[in-house]
């Protein structure tokens, strides 16, 4: 079953419907129970004291979801330096083997830069497939040649430069796979929830225009937004761009 997160825009619209409900509850419940003078004062507190909660927690969140995207940055750079790197180092193997290395090395690198610029699951699933074909083709390209002189220093740099390609692709994988938990998804929007409950409960007046109680679900839902995007690789419009890749692809074709 796919994450609500890694649909922003539905998350944030579900989270207005939802918070604003339960701020209609809390104004209903109000309504039914008034609450005296001393105990509206202590309600007070309690409402502050939730709200700053709240506050806090969508920020440690948000940090949380701007470090898994600074760390996907970081690892789409460090792919374009290990291709870049092991594409030179070719050079250190036999004639035939270097131009086989380099030419899997680019179609290698269509395929890493696919994978960061689609937004289609079977398109993404089809990348995964080949790259990982690629990766096989890949390391046996390397490692005929060195196997063939054991002792040959200059072929083992080629060896650690294929090494370094193939592992980088899978820090990048990690990095993607690395969410924000479900978990804290529904600790925070449950925190949501009563906050809006108690929003609702706490308003002055025996009757409440039920516009000014979609004022916090709207803030909220925005917040969402902004944490679920940056957090999402591939549903979000905040996302990694392959720049150096790219720049890295366009010159390698130049001659």
């Amino acid at each position: 079953m796919a994450r609500l997160a890694d649909y922003p825009l539905l998350l944030s619209v579900v989270s207005v419907f939802v918070l604003w409900a339960a701020a209609l509850a809390g104004a209903a419940l109000r309504r039914r129970h008034q609450l005296a003078g001393e105990l509206r004062e202590d309600f007070g507190v309690v409402l502050a004291a939730t709200l700053t909660l709240l506050g806090l927690i969508i920020g440690f969140t948000f940090s949380m979801a701007v470090s898994r995207y600074d760390q996907r940055k970081n690892y789409e750079e460090a792919e374009a330096n290990a291709i870049g790197t092991e594409y030179v180092r070719a050079d250190l193997l036999p004639a035939a083997a270097t131009a086989n290395v380099r030419t899997l090395l680019r179609r290698y690198l269509d395929q890493r830069i696919g994978f960061y610029t689609t937004r289609d699951p079977h398109r993404l699933a089809q990348i995964n497939a080949e790259t990982a074909r690629l990766q096989t083709a890949l390391w046996t390209a390397v490692r005929s040649p060195a196997s063939e002189q054991p002792t040959h220093v200059v072929l083992g740099l080629a060896v650690a430069g294929m090494n370094d390609v193939l592992n980088s692709q899978g820090y990048t994988q990690a990095a993607w796979w690395n969410r924000i938990p479900s978990a804290a998804w529904a600790l925070m929007g449950m925190i949501a929830i009563c906050c809006n409950l108690l929003v609702g409960y706490g308003e002055h007046g025996q009757k409440t225009a039920p516009v000014l109680l979609l004022i916090l679900p709207v803030l909220v839902a925005i917040a969402f937004l902004l944490i679920a995007d940056i957090d999402s690789p591939t549903g979000g419009i905040i996302r990694v761009q392959p720049q150096n890749l790219v720049s890295l692809a366009e010159s390698l074709r130049t001659p």
